[in-house]
C-alpha cells in the first residue's frame, strides 16, 4: 500500500511540473528554417522513443521468460553457439538507425544554409549583426540605420545576417526562426532565415563570452513590410546620427537598452568581410618583401654611384 501511494505521489508530481512547463521555443517555430530544424528534432526524439520502448519491453520479457528457477546445485546450463540472425539484427539496426539520420542531417544542413524555401525568387534584406561584451549591435546598410539589443525585421521577406564580432567569440540564435551560428572577431558567417508569421521572438548569444554573457539577449519583432518601412522612416526622422567616439563607448563592456540612430557603424569600422588571418599574415609577408626589395635597390644604387665616381 505504501509503495502504491509512493508512486501515485510521483506521478502527481510529474504531471503537475510538466503542466507548468512553456511550450519550447525551437518546437514553436514561425520560419521555414526554424520549421525544418523542428521536424528533426521530432523525428530524432520519436525515433529515441521508440527505441527505448523497445528496449524496455524486451528487458521485461527476459526477466520474466529467463528468471531464476529452483534447479538443483549442480544444474550446468546447456552450451549454445551464437546466432547469427540474433547477431546481425543487433548490429545492423544501430548502423541503419545511424546511416538515416546521417543522410537527414545532411539534407537539412544544405536546406538551412540556403536561401528559405519559398523565398528563393525575393531580394533578402542584409543586416550586420555584431556582438561586443554584452550587446548586439545591428546595422542596416540598406536603410542606412542602426540599432542596439532590438531587431525589427519584415515578415515573408528573406533575410541574411552577415555575423561577426567585436571580441570574443558569440553564437547568433533566434530559436524561434533558425538555427545558432557563430560570430567571429576576424571573419564574417552567414545565417539566412525567415519569419512567416508577425510576432515578438526572442534572441540571444547562444555561445560563453564572459560574466555577462547570460544577459547578452535581443529582442526581435517580425512586422509587416509595410510597418517595416514606416518604422525605418520615423527613425531617419528621429533618431540621433551615430559617430567614432559615440560606436566607441558602445563598445565598453557593460549591459545596454534599446538604442537606435541613424546611420551605421560601418562607415568608420567596417566589417571584417574580406579580411582573414591568412590575409593578414600575407600583407605582413608582402610588405616586409616590398621593404627588402626598396633596401636591396638602395644599396644597389649606391654601389652603382661609388662605381661611377
Amino acid at each position: 500500500m505504501k509503495l502504491k501511494m509512493a508512486l501515485f505521489a510521483i506521478m502527481m508530481s510529474i504531471v503537475t511540473v510538466l503542466t507548468g512547463c512553456e511550450q519550447l521555443t525551437v518546437l514553436d517555430p514561425k520560419g521555414p528554417q526554424a520549421e525544418r530544424l523542428a521536424s528533426d528534432i521530432m523525428l530524432t526524439m520519436l525515433m529515441m522513443a521508440g527505441i527505448v520502448i523497445v528496449v524496455f519491453v524486451m528487458l521485461v520479457i527476459m526477466l520474466v521468460k529467463y528468471r531464476a528457477s529452483k534447479q538443483p546445485a549442480d544444474y550446468e546450463p546447456p552450451h549454445i553457439e551464437g546466432n547469427p540472425w540474433v547477431e546481425g539484427i543487433l548490429v545492423g539496426i544501430p548502423v541503419l538507425i545511424v546511416a538515416f539520420l546521417s543522410i537527414v542531417s545532411v539534407q537539412s544542413n544544405y536546406i538551412v544554409e540556403s536561401a528559405p524555401q519559398g523565398y528563393e525568387d525575393k531580394e533578402p534584406l542584409v543586416v550586420y549583426a555584431s556582438s561586443s561584451n554584452w550587446k548586439w549591435h545591428f546595422s542596416y546598410p540598406e536603410e542606412d540605420i542602426e540599432t542596439v539589443n532590438y531587431l525589427y525585421i519584415p515578415t515573408d521577406r528573406p533575410l541574411e545576417f552577415r555575423l561577426y564580432s567585436h571580441g570574443p567569440i558569440t553564437s547568433f540564435w533566434i530559436p524561434q526562426l533558425g538555427g545558432q551560428k557563430y560570430a567571429m572577431n576576424a571573419h564574417v558567417t552567414k545565417l539566412h532565415l525567415a519569419a512567416d508569421v508577425e510576432g515578438e521572438y526572442m534572441g540571444r548569444n547562444a555561445n560563453f563570452s564572459g560574466e555577462g554573457f547570460a544577459e547578452n539577449q535581443f529582442d526581435v519583432t517580425a512586422m509587416s513590410q509595410k510597418e517595416f518601412d514606416e518604422w525605418v522612416e520615423e527613425v531617419k526622422e528621429t533618431a540621433e546620427p551615430i559617430n567614432e567616439a559615440k560606436f566607441e563607448e558602445l563598445l565598453e563592456p557593460g549591459h545596454l537598452g534599446r538604442m537606435t540612430f541613424t546611420g551605421t557603424h560601418l562607415e568608420f569600422s567596417p566589417a571584417p568581410e574580406h579580411h582573414h588571418e591568412g590575409d593578414k599574415y600575407e600583407e605582413e609577408h608582402n610588405h616586409s618583401d616590398e621593404h627588402h626589395s626598396a633596401s636591396r635597390k638602395e644599396s644597389s644604387d649606391r654601389k652603382h654611384m661609388n662605381y661611377n665616381e
